[in-house]
């Protein structure tokens, strides 16, 4: 494996939410593991004020409760595999930590997990297609 191959491999662990990245080449291992203390989860949270300017106009409705946002860029997978159910449905109860979301990048499946819990009260309809870090995926009140 060259150099080149491994410098953005370190800058796409440096980029994302993933704590640890793996990849064989012929005869050689790379392992790149990032040390991220108080982080359990892949995805972030924020408390929005619906009286406050909506940060995340995407979703095009105003927002009062925990957004749940695309931490990586990579494809959304809403289950674990085709044709299964998905994770999770609106009106769902989720507990803190329950897997809502795939995102797929470089063929390394990261599971996006609830931050807290709630119930959820709006899905994303982006589903098998590329999101941007910082995406809204779901809410949950």
């Amino acid at each position: 494996m060259d150099l080149t191959k491994i410098e953005k491999l370190i800058d796409f662990v440096g980029r994302s939410n993933i704590s640890q990245l793996v990849v064989s080449e012929k005869d050689t291992t790379v392992r790149i593991v990032r040390d991220r203390p108080h982080d359990a989860h892949l995805s972030t949270c924020k408390d929005i004020d619906a009286a406050a300017p909506d940060p995340q106009a995407s979703t095009g409705r105003s927002i009062k409760g925990f957004v749940v946002e695309a931490p990586i860029f990579g494809v959304l997978h809403v289950a674990p595999a085709p044709g299964d159910a998905p994770f999770v449905a609106i009106g769902d109860e989720v507990v803190e930590g329950q897997t809502l979301f795939i995102i797929e990048a470089m063929k390394v499946f990261n599971k996006i997990a609830a931050p807290r819990a709630g119930k959820i009260v709006w899905l994303t309809d982006v589903i098998g297609t590329e999101v941007e870090v910082g995406v809204v995926l779901a809410e949950i009140a």
